[in-house]
């Protein structure tokens, strides 16, 4: 586990012959970031620590920059409330179900909680250490620090297109995560609560490490699924006690067989905890706010009995332990991740610990999804309990359970669902994705993103009702009264009523929020605003202004004050939709303490001028719906096509004539196997000179099936590009800038999912040549991505320029 509501998928099973080559280059780019990486440990441990440049407070227009020098600090006497939401992890872009999993949810709660006035922290960040990093930054050719850059930045900026409003946006990788997560290991050291275990794990010879659970896939032993991942299998859905139980094992990383070896791990002692956390969980859990899901996983642990769990990795990329017996390893995330919480303050203020080992004064509110539960209920309350110290522990923990896509599951590998960097691209605006998402909040149970729903919503929620009202009473005053606040005559048993109706709704839109029943609250305010549209059907200002101005007046006044109170309550759902509505009014609340006990007549004097009434919200229309079912319910139109083809550099070792056939050349060509490959190749033409093809580097088409050419046993295929009558091989070296790059490097299109077929066919082949062409400065491109010689920065190239074919 992780914490973030999504999951790695599965790689596409390889042949027998690519279970021992296959990603043998990456294992170079391995070797190197180990020398890297123990330096990160060693300049960690100097450093001065603080979240890096890159770190950014995010949140739209109503930001809080965490530079200021103003900063957020619990107050003696008042009501202070730390909210976090779980730390999203750093290797993925978050979906919807993401974002309405945790941040948003926060983001709601926290944006209400300043609106009463209640001092407020909201605190996240980036988890950025762990397998699942040193995992993507192998398949991106980066390092981990690139990737979690990379990463972080990308989810900084789908927040702030949210209306995120953090306090502050961190990340884990910083010296002061190294330093109070050490501290909390040392304390627990210190009480006796850690125990050493001697565990069996697979080593990987060639990539001279121990395997994480998730770099072992085998076939599964239940299904025979030939690409099961060490912790599970994804074609069965079976959880695996021990990566040991896959058959015929393989390294994910360079696909060699692992070797089983004995490595030792520190285990936190859980159940000698147990009774504390036990008493601390019974007590927070019916003094807070717990939702029933939380409570019920928790008690679930609680009652199969704790066991002592592992706190160490063999992993380069994380924390290190602070033991010289285990100075070779790092903290498992779940141990590590949560911390980050108390890093990440940290790194905002120096006086963090103000807020968390305050816990007479400090109140902490947790958002996550369902799975990560136990994490936050057991393990990281567990530690802090084991270091006996005094710790603000979390007093209310408010989970979802999933959103799915339509009827299926998020999947970026194949396109399914709208992930937070392409609801941009719609052009709807983010107020209504915000409505929706709080609006289908899965909190009991599951609930979906549904294209229609989200139009219905949109069209009949948000426009026919809210939108209606609050355009229909501020453009009549502009029309009929000078676009001025028009004076309160009397008022009458219709007015009275509609007070009398809104007020027993705020109270319950109050305790709705004060007990984080988000959903509840979004749905009271709208019914508040149906019946402001209630009212205006009534009293039929359009038929008023006629014979009765002064009644007219009065009507609108109210209309006006009510627009108001809405525009307050729907600020933490939709604040840009929100600050939209206080433009038109022109009014501008002092300070953020806009949400009132009751609806109030008296906010906006008689004459107030009003600002340019225009509609809030446009329709989605029906075909939209359609296009963007169909753009985002299968592979997306700017999603690269599965590259089928194993490509990897080559060098040519010998070259002779073909018996069979005057045209064609044998070539040995060493890929970095055993044995080189035979390849019959129609090159003569190009190449009269035999010589002038021996050593040159080129680029192969590894898993091509074998055939027979002319009596002879064809095991590949050279790429080269071919323009009017030249045909030149394609060229990986940079050049001939780079003539060392490593045989058995692999070349793909960049950023492109990778699923070499195990053997590709001639209409595979054909299939993704067709795709294949040169582009800018001659570099060879699979469906307008450059194909990139991994670990390097050099593309294959050619110099026949753009426009050539490649075959």
């Amino acid at each position: 586990h992780n914490i973030t509501t999504t999951t790695m998928t599965s790689t596409t099973p390889h042949s027998k012959q690519h279970q021992i080559q296959e990603l043998q280059s990456k294992v170079d780019i391995l070797k190197k970031e180990n020398a890297a990486l123990r330096q990160f440990k060693d300049n960690v441990q100097k450093s001065m620590g603080g979240d890096s440049p890159n770190s950014v407070a995010a949140g739209g227009g109503g930001k809080r920059s965490s530079a200021s020098t103003q900063k957020i600090l619990p107050k003696k006497g008042e009501k202070n409330v730390l909210i976090t939401s779980a730390l999203p992890y750093v290797n993925n872009v978050p979906h919807l179900g993401n974002i309405i999993g945790a941040v948003l949810s926060a983001d709601v709660y926290a944006r209400y909680c300043r609106q009463r006035g209640v001092n407020t922290l909201y605190i996240c960040g980036t988890d950025e250490y762990g397998t699942a990093t040193e995992t993507k930054a192998l398949q991106e050719g980066l390092t981990p620090q690139q990737i979690c850059d990379k990463y972080h930045k990308i989810h900084a900026s789908i927040y702030e297109w949210f209306d995120i409003k953090f306090d502050h946006f961190g990340r884990t990788s910083t010296q002061k995560q190294t330093e109070i997560a050490q501290h909390i290991f040392k304390k627990i050291q210190e009480n006796d609560l850690l125990n050493e275990h001697e565990t069996e794990q697979f080593f990987c010879d060639t990539c001279e490490r121990f395997l994480a659970d998730r770099f072992v896939h085998g076939t599964c032993p239940h299904c025979e699924y030939d690409d099961a991942r060490g912790d599970q299998c994804d074609q069965c859905g079976k959880l695996l006690e021990e990566p040991s139980q896959l058959i015929k094992p393989r390294c994910s990383i360079c696909n060699t067989e692992p070797r089983l070896k004995k490595s030792s791990h520190l285990y936190i002692k859980l159940p000698e905890i147990q009774p504390d956390l036990t008493q601390w969980f019974e007590k927070s859990s019916s003094e807070g706010k717990w939702t029933n899901v939380a409570t019920s996983i928790t008690k679930s642990w609680l009652k199969e009995g704790l066991l002592d769990r592992c706190i160490t990795r063999d992993l380069k990329w994380g924390t290190p332990v602070p033991d010289e017996k285990f100075k070779d390893k790092v903290f498992y995330v779940w141990f590590d991740a949560p911390i980050g919480y108390i890093s990440i303050t940290a790194n905002y203020t120096e006086e963090w610990k103000q807020w968390w080992q305050n816990p007479d004064d400090v109140e902490l509110i947790q958002f996550m999804g369902k799975d990560n539960v136990p994490f936050h209920s057991v393990v990281f309350p567990s530690s802090l309990l084991a270091t006996k110290e005094k710790w603000t522990m979390v007093n209310s923990l408010s989970s979802t359970s999933y959103l799915n896509y339509e009827d299926t599951a998020f999947s970026k590998s194949r396109g399914t669902g709208v992930f937070g960097d392409h609801a941009k691209e719609t052009g709807i605006p983010s107020f209504a994705w915000r409505y929706y998402l709080l609006a289908v909040r899965p909190v009991a149970s599951d609930s979906a993103f549904e294209w229609e729903d989200f139009a219905g919503k949109t069209n009949n929620e948000l426009i026919a009702n809210f939108g209606n009202f609050a355009n229909r009473a501020l453009k009549f005053i502009g029309s009929n009264f000078d676009n001025k606040l028009p004076a309160v005559s009397q008022l009458l048993e219709r007015d009275e009523r509609l007070i009398a109706e809104v007020n027993p709704l705020v109270k319950e839109y109050i305790e709705s929020m004060d007990q984080i029943r988000l959903k509840e609250a979004l749905y009271t305010a709208m019914a508040i605003s149906k019946l402001g549209n209630q009212y205006l059907q009534d009293e039929k200002p359009w038929v008023l202004v006629k014979n009765d101005l002064a009644r007219c007046a009065t009507v609108l006044n109210v209309a006006s004050h009510l627009v108001l109170l809405l525009s307050a309550l729907l600020e933490p759902f939709v604040p840009a939709l929100s600050e939209k509505l206080l433009q038109q009014l022109n009014f501008t609340p002092q300070g953020e303490n806009m949400i009132p006990d009751d609806f109030k007549l008296n906010i906006l004097p008689v004459g107030h001028t009003l600002g340019e009434v225009s509609p809030l919200v446009n329709k989605i229309l029906a075909k939209q719906v359609e296009e963007f079912k169909a753009k985002y319910g299968a592979k997306r139109q700017d999603q690269a096509e599965p590259f089928t083809l194993d490509l990897r550099v080559g060098e040519i070792k010998e070259v002779t004539d073909h018996p069979g056939a005057d045209l064609l050349y044998l070539l040995k060509v060493d890929i970095g196997r055993e044995e080189n490959l035979q390849i019959a190749g129609g090159l003569k033409s190009a190449y009269p000179e035999k010589s002038d093809l021996v050593g040159k580097k080129v680029i192969v088409v590894a898993n091509l099936k074998a055939a027979n050419f002319k009596g002879e046993q064809s095991e590949g295929m050279l790429l080269a590009s071919k323009k009017k009558d030249k045909m030149e091989l394609l060229d990986p070296t940079n050049g001939g800038k780079d003539l060392g790059v490593k045989l058995g490097t692999i070349v793909a299109p960049e950023n492109a999912p990778l699923t070499p077929a195990k053997e590709a066919t001639r209409k595979i082949l054909q299939a993704a040549l067709k795709q294949m062409k040169t582009g800018a400065n001659g570099r060879a491109e699979f469906s307008k991505l450059p194909l990139v010689v991994r670990g390097t920065k050099h593309f294959a190239q050619s110099s026949l320029g753009k426009g050539a074919k490649i075959a």
